[in-house]
This record gives structure tokens, C-alpha cells and sequence, in this order.
């Protein structure tokens, strides 16, 4: 049962929030209505071409190449290209690739293929930092030219120690008003490698006093001798991320550039510099707006980029795509669903506030989905023999099992039933316990769409542990004929034909950390995690199962949701990951 998964679709009457108010006043109003590409003539087609789409707002999703996706992104790419959708407009795809040293075009690869997962398509728009760079070194060159930016040449625990504190103003650079041809000449010698790392930067001239640190001279430019993914070795400087975000939004007419909170504090220069670079007739207003929202918070998870790396690198977990990491790739692996995220992101909403979700929230969006899409199945995870004393060695029949409880249309399938069976060890206990309605001698059990059995005992090996346990069948009783209800029983137990069965590895993922935040007071976050996050076990499936492709998803009946791994899995020889549990088991 191969899923695909379907374009997303905007919610038909999509919830109010925040962000939602300010692009309905904005299109009420017309701010966006005429937008060009505006300013230097030429400008932003000769770097990225103008999209022909008729788009009423554009967003964008702009990630740093340096890294794999994770939970907390799948918020912002549904947030994004959810509101293009909603509002006609479009979602820009667009890399951030402005630190040569961090970035590989498999970071790349493997952003757009988590993206195109989720459900969401860019159409023409994809767009990278790099295609902007000539730009960008212009602008620097007009902000230099027009009093606004200054090469500086204190070392960088100079320009700490003069950065003031947030009580304090800064100290100007003895390098502030330093000529504008002298600054230019000495740009040009950075982009051409005549200087080392570190010896210079270009700053922006704009209040060493102010209140807000970020507008403190920013520097906009550093000197980089490294070789870029895209641009090889073209550039000796590199751009900040702080001075290439705003440029890129307005060259592409991004009409709302939409971040999270952290960002907050540098939307004044955000804003600083796009308005010096209109004066100077480089760009055309009206200009981008910055609106910060509050990110995701997962508790039992770590969205850090440097613990994730960490994680890797220190191969506390198997790759980016461990089905325990918080990695789209990851949770792609595990079974999750990008149904499931984008119910998620809808659930979770959008709001200024920072606050904490519960990690139980995405696992139930997952588990509403999974129960609606995956076919059903049987398999035995801790098998121990039941013998049908009374039941011929040479026979067998077959019995017949939904495919899906609510989807009749699924048809059934069939489950051959013989003498010999495997069942779950814990549906036998020889001393039942109150309320324990399963096997037990004497008492008598339903085999799921099979016969009523009564249990006589069990055997066992020389060291007490049990090899066998022993009923015989009620004839007459079997589901779906007349008899089946002659037999009252409490107890309904699955199983698989010992004959028939297939051997399999099931791995059983759970949470990576054991508590809800991990690290928190300071503590190495390593220190919590879960020893049990992964038991790889060799489990008995029903022969249904043998012909599961990767990605194939179903619920076995009692355990929970599993997924064919995409990786490991083999023609005739799937491999199985636990998605998520029937229930919470973490709210005890």
C-alpha cells in the first residue's frame, strides 16, 4: 500500500491569527498593488528574474544550507507556503547559502526534497543568496559612496569591547570616517583577496549610541578565502546574513517576510537599510515588512542546529536520518506523515507568544492520520508457540480480516489459520491476574477472526521458561459463521499461522530523550538521553506483509503504526519502523 502524499491544500476556512489580520489589512488597503521590481532598471531580473505569476503576496522559506530540516521548520514551511496558497500569492524557495565554510549541496538536496515530502511546490521560485551577490557587493559600495558604511580594521575583541552593553553606548571606531574612497579601495582589496581573514570588515554606519545593539555598526561584509558551493572561488568576501536577507526579500518583491522572534531585535536594521538603499534609487518601495512569530518549542526534543550536528557527529544516533531525530529526514523514516505535519502546524497555530508543545500533540496529529490511511495487519513482537492439540497437523483454512475497520471498500484479506500459531507472550499467564482476560488454563479466548479456544497449559524447559502453550478449538465458534456467537467470551487475542509466518527486524523507536527538556539548567543535554529509544527485536508477521514496499505504512493491530524502512528495506525482506504507539504512554 504505497502512499503518496497529495499537494497541500489550504484549510477551506483557515484560522484567524495575527499575521492572517495584518495581510487582510494590507490588501484592503492596496500596499502591494503595484509592485515592481523596481529601482535600478534591470536590477533585480539581471539576478533572479522576475516570476511570472500574478502573486498578490509573496512569502518565502529561506534556510541556511548548513544543516538538515527539522520539526520546527515544518511549522515555518507550512506557515509560508500555507498563506501563499490561501491568499493566491507565492512562496518563494530560497537558500541563505552566504557561509561558504558550512554549506554542501547535499544540504541542499536534501532541504528541497523534505519541502516537496511536506506536500508544497515553489514552481519557478527557487532562489538562492548567491544569485544576488554582484548586488549585494553594489549596494555595499553605494552605502560606502553615500556615507552609510565604512571598512573597519580593529580586531574582533576590539569591536566587542567597544560594542557597549545594553546600559552603555558604544565606542565609534577610530576607522568610522575614514574616507569613502579609502573604504572603497579597501573593499575592493577584500573581495580580492589581498587581505586575511579577519583583519578588516565593512560596517554599516548607523548609531553606536542607540539603545538596540543590532544598530550598533553591524558589520555587513567579512573576509572569506573559502571555496562557495555555487560561486567556487569567485568571492573573498561574503555577505552577513543580517545585510543579504533584506536585500534578497525586496529583490524577489517579498511582500511579508515572515521569521521567528529571535529576529525581532534586527527588524530596525532590516528596515534601516532597505530604506537607505530606496533613497539611493537601488530599490523601489513600497518595501518588505519583517513579522516575527514565535517558533516551535518541542518538549522530549532538541531543534538546536548545534546539538542536532552534535548528535550526529558524535553518532549518538545513526545519520541526519535516524528515525529518532527530530529531522524531517528522520521523522520521514519513522513513519511519520506530511499529512500528519501539516496537521500539526495547523493544530499548534501561530501566536507571538513563546510557549512549550507537547511533544504528545504531534504524536496524535500523526496517529490521526495513521489511523485513517494505514491498512491493517498482524504481527507478533514477542512470539511464544500455541499449540491446537485438537487440531489436525496437515490441515489449514483460511479466515478473513478487514483491511481497514471503517474503509469496507479495502476489501479483506486472508490470514491462514493451522495447528501451530505464534501469539504475544504476554496473552498467556499460568497465574492470572485480576482482570486479565486472556489465555489462562481453563478459560476460554476468541482467536481473532478465527476460533473460540479454551486453554489446557503450557509447557515448559528445564529452566522454567515457557516454549509452548496448549488449548484445543471449539468447533462451530469460528467468526463470521452462525456459531460464532454460541461461545461467550471475554478475552480476543491476535496471531499468525507458525507455518505461514514471516520472520522478521521490527524496531521499536521511542522518544531519543527521557525527559521533556533535555539540558534545561545548564546540564549537558546528553545526560538525557533515553536508553530505550531504540530495541530492535525479530518479530513473526503475517505473510501479507512480506510484499510491503518502502514507505508502506499499517497499523498492526495492538502495537501501533509502522512504516517499511525507506532505507533498509529489501524486496521480500521489509524492515519495519515503529512510528508512534496506539496511545500515549507517556502521559503516565
Amino acid at each position: 500500500m504505497s502512499e503518496k502524499n497529495k499537494p497541500a491544500a489550504a484549510p477551506a476556512a483557515p484560522a484567524s491569527n495575527f499575521i492572517r489580520n495584518i495581510i487582510d489589512a494590507d490588501l484592503a488597503s492596496g500596499k502591494f498593488a503595484t509592485r515592481g521590481w523596481g529601482g535600478k532598471p534591470g536590477a533585480a531580473k539581471t539576478h533572479a528574474g522576475a516570476p511570472a505569476d500574478p502573486a498578490k503576496i509573496r512569502t518565502r522559506f529561506p534556510p541556511e544550507p548548513n544543516g538538515y530540516l527539522h520539526i520546527g521548520h515544518a511549522k515555518s514551511i507550512c506557515l509560508n507556503f500555507g498563506l501563499a496558497q490561501s491568499y493566491s500569492g507565492a512562496c518563494h524557495m530560497r537558500f541563505d547559502d552566504t557561509n561558504p565554510e558550512k554549506e554542501e549541496q547535499e544540504y541542499v538536496d536534501s532541504i528541497i526534497h523534505a519541502v516537496q515530502w511536506l506536500g508544497f511546490d515553489w514552481r519557478e521560485n527557487i532562489f538562492f543568496a548567491s544569485d544576488y551577490f554582484d548586488f549585494m557587493y553594489e549596494a555595499a559600495q553605494h552605502l560606502i559612496t553615500s556615507g552609510h558604511a565604512y571598512v573597519d580594521e580593529q580586531t574582533a575583541d576590539e569591536m566587542r569591547k567597544n560594542r557597549g552593553t545594553l546600559t552603555e553606548p558604544g565606542k565609534p571606531s577610530p576607522w568610522r570616517e575614514r574616507p569613502a574612497a579609502e573604504s572603497l579601495r579597501l573593499f575592493a582589496d577584500m573581495r580580492d583577496g589581498k587581505h586575511d581573514e579577519g583583519s578588516m570588515v565593512l560596517r554599516a554606519k548607523v548609531d553606536m549610541a542607540s539603545p538596540n545593539i543590532n544598530l550598533r555598526d553591524p558589520a555587513i561584509y567579512r573576509i572569506r578565502k573559502a571555496e562557495h558551493h555555487r560561486t567556487r572561488d569567485k568571492w573573498c568576501v561574503y555577505p552577513m546574513y543580517t545585510y543579504a536577507h533584506p536585500i534578497e526579500d525586496a529583490l524577489e518583491r517579498i511582500t511579508h517576510s515572515i521569521c521567528t522572534l529571535e529576529f525581532e531585535d534586527q527588524r530596525p536594521f532590516y528596515d534601516w537599510l532597505l530604506l537607505r538603499l530606496a533613497e539611493g534609487g537601488l530599490l523601489e518601495k513600497p518595501l518588505p515588512q519583517q513579522i516575527e512569530f514565535a517558533r516551535l518549542n518541542l518538549t522530549y526534543a532538541v531543534l538546536s542546529k548545534r546539538k542536532l550536528i552534535q548528535l550526529v557527529s558524535e553518532k549518538h544516533v545513526g545519520g541526519w536520518d535516524d528515525p529518532r531525530l527530530p529531522t524531517l529526514a528522520g521523522a520521514r523514516r519513522r513513519g511519520y506523515t506530511a499529512e500528519g505535519f501539516r496537521l500539526f502546524a495547523e493544530r499548534i497555530g501561530v501566536s507571538k507568544a513563546d510557549s512549550w508543545i507537547e511533544y504528545g500533540v504531534l504524536e496524535d496529529c500523526m496517529r490521526e492520520h495513521l489511523n485513517e490511511a494505514a491498512e491493517r495487519r498482524i504481527a507478533v513482537l514477542d512470539p511464544v508457540k500455541l499449540v491446537i492439540d485438537n487440531y489436525p497437523e496437515d490441515q489449514h483454512e483460511d479466515c478473513f480480516a478487514p483491511n481497514h475497520p471503517q474503509k469496507p471498500e479495502l476489501g479483506k484479506r486472508t490470514v491462514p489459520l493451522t495447528r501451530e500459531l505464534w501469539i504475544e507472550r504476554d496473552d498467556f499467564m499460568e497465574t492470572p491476574s485480576k482482570g486479565y482476560f486472556r489465555l489462562f488454563p481453563g478459560n476460554n479466548v476468541r482467536l481473532r477472526y478465527g476460533y473460540v479456544v479454551k486453554c489446557t497449559g503450557c509447557r515448559k524447559d528445564n529452566e522454567g521458561h515457557i516454549t509452548s502453550v496448549h488449548c484445543e478449538y471449539i468447533p462451530g465458534t469460528k467468526s463470521g459463521t452462525t456459531g460464532a456467537d454460541s461461545v461467550k467470551v471475554k478475552g480476543n487475542i491476535h496471531w499468525i499461522s507458525a507455518r505461514h509466518a514471516m520472520a522478521a527486524e521490527v524496531r521499536l523507536y521511542d522518544r531519543l530523550f527521557k525527559t521533556a527538556h533535555p539540558g534545561a539548567g545548564d546540564k549537558d543535554f546528553l545526560l538525557d538521553l533515553n536508553p530505550d529509544s531504540k530495541k530492535v527485536i525479530t518479530a513473526q508477521l503475517e505473510p501479507a506483509l512480506k510484499d510491503a514496499k518502502p514507505e508502506d505504512r499499517f497499523q498492526f493491530e495492538r502495537h501501533g503504526y509502522f512504516v517499511a524502512d525507506l532505507r533498509d528495506s529489501k524486496p521480500g525482506a521489509p524492515v519495519f519502523n515503529r512510528a508512534v504507539t496506539l496511545r500515549d504512554a507517556w502521559q503516565k
